[in-house]
């Protein structure tokens, strides 16, 4: 049986047959555009090269910032765990410091004195002086009574000198000298045994006389060393203007007689060139007589050895009153003693001007005291660091310094920088001055300043590195 396609398609028109060939010729195009498209599952090895190589880079880049990242927060955590602390700076006051009272020399009220003060470089150091002077009617004559034998035993001293060891010349009494302790006597004045042919050095002569205050022995030195009356007041004239004292007169060897005449002024002189001269100033500050075959006598000057006296005479005449020239060596702690010469004539009596003389040392020593500057634990600031800890600062003892009158007192303050410290730990001091003294007083902590904690130091960048 014949097909019925073939039959159709044999038997078919030319247009069917053109048709057939334009879609067979459609479709072969069709399918060669797909035989020439890349195949989807093919794989070109240069791209795949380069993606494997971005795949790698952008590994690297990942691992190396986490790197970055992880080292970075180790160097920051290691610096700001190590790095040194934060310093803090205390804020202190010092406190004021009042100056003492003004310093004055309280003289004698009765009578006329004089009183002159020195010292060394400290002293003048403090005052602005080497010499400080008291005077009351200074320059005012009066009888000097037996100061005039201060004179004698200079001037004798002066014509027959003695070294300091030295005994001097023997001295043999006469019956003239003998006769001369009745004289004295029935005048009332201060007498000591003397006998006719009595042998006796110049130097033990000297010290009757002026501890003793033996008036006899006055007049027999006098008369040994000059010959006469006569001849010691002519040596005394010119001893006394030679060395300025125009104002003393002395008309006889033991003051008895009213016209013996200084003033406090010159008798501070008189006094200087005492105590300079070392065989006077060893008598002078005798205690008592200490002379072969005669009992001890106590010096008539009672002041001796009290607030440093150390020298030089008392006279007493009627109706003229009691007279003293003395000498004192004061320490007042500022190192060298200072010196202290004196005079007074015309006081009331001995008993009343020994009590006076003695205010006149203490308001010299008292000029010179040691004024408080601080207690010991007095608060003068705090220390605050920037993680909030803080303590205070406080004087770690006491202060004092010695000062004159009402020099003033300055302070200045030192402290350290401060991170941490434990309590009592010092960290500064203050320094006080007045005059030529400083002192010093340390400053410690009163309570302990921790360090930061970890947590502050890692929180706290700007601080910890100062940013």
């Amino acid at each position: 049986m014949p097909c019925p396609l073939a039959c159709a398609h044999d038997g078919g028109s030319d247009a069917s047959r053109t048709r057939h060939s334009i879609v067979s010729g459609e479709f072969a195009e069709l399918v060669d555009m797909f035989e020439r498209a890349p195949d989807a599952h093919a794989v070109d090895p240069e791209a795949a090269a380069a993606s494997r190589k971005r795949r790698r880079i952008a590994g690297i880049v990942a691992g190396a910032t986490a790197l970055a990242l992880v080292t970075t927060a180790s160097i920051y955590s290691v610096s700001a765990l190590t790095s040194p602390i934060p310093l803090s700076t205390a804020h202190l006051t010092a406190p004021d410091v009042a100056p003492g009272p003004v310093a004055a020399i309280t003289l004698p009220v009765n009578g006329s004195s004089a009183i002159v003060v020195s010292g060394e470089n400290d002293f003048e150091a403090f005052t602005g002086s080497r010499e400080m002077v008291g005077a009351l009617d200074a320059d005012a004559a009066r009888p000097i009574a037996s100061i005039s034998k201060v004179i004698t035993a200079l001037v004798v001293l002066d014509a027959k000198p003695l070294g300091i060891d030295e005994p001097g010349p023997t001295i043999t009494f006469t019956a003239a000298d003998d006769d001369l302790y009745d004289k004295y006597y029935v005048l009332g004045a201060t007498t000591h045994t003397m006998k006719k042919g009595e042998r006796m050095t110049q130097r033990d002569a000297l010290e009757v006389m002026l501890v003793a205050s033996a008036s006899n022995y006055a007049e027999a030195v006098a008369n040994w060393a000059f010959g006469s009356p006569a001849g010691f007041r002519n040596a005394t004239r010119a001893w006394l203007a030679k060395n300025g004292l125009n104002a003393t007169v002395v008309v006889e060897p033991t003051g008895i007689d009213p016209r013996n005449v200084s003033t406090p002024a010159e008798l501070i002189t008189l006094g200087r060139l005492a105590m300079a001269n070392p065989v006077l100033a060893a008598i002078v500050q005798s205690p008592s007589l200490d002379v072969p075959s005669h009992s001890p006598v106590s010096n008539s000057n009672t002041l001796l050895g009290q607030g440093g006296v150390n020298g030089i005479k008392t006279g007493t005449l009627a109706p003229y009153g009691s007279n003293l020239l003395f000498s004192s060596v004061i320490d007042v702690g500022i190192g060298e003693p200072l010196t202290v010469t004196g005079a007074t004539l015309g006081a009331f009596d001995r008993d009343s001007l020994s009590r006076e003389i003695m205010t006149t040392l203490q308001s010299i020593k008292g000029g010179f005291r040691s004024i408080p500057l601080v207690d010991k634990g007095r608060v003068l600031g705090t220390y605050t660091t920037p993680w909030g800890d803080s303590a205070s600062v406080v004087t770690g003892k006491a202060g004092t310094l010695l000062t004159w009158s009402d020099t003033p007192v300055t302070s200045e303050i030192t402290s350290s920088s401060l991170g941490e410290g434990e309590s009592g730990t010092v960290v500064g001091s203050i320094t006080y001055t007045a005059g030529p003294r400083t002192t010093s007083v340390p400053l410690v902590l009163d309570g302990t300043i921790e360090p930061p904690s970890a947590w502050w130091r890692l929180t706290h960048p700007a601080e910890v590195f100062g940013w």
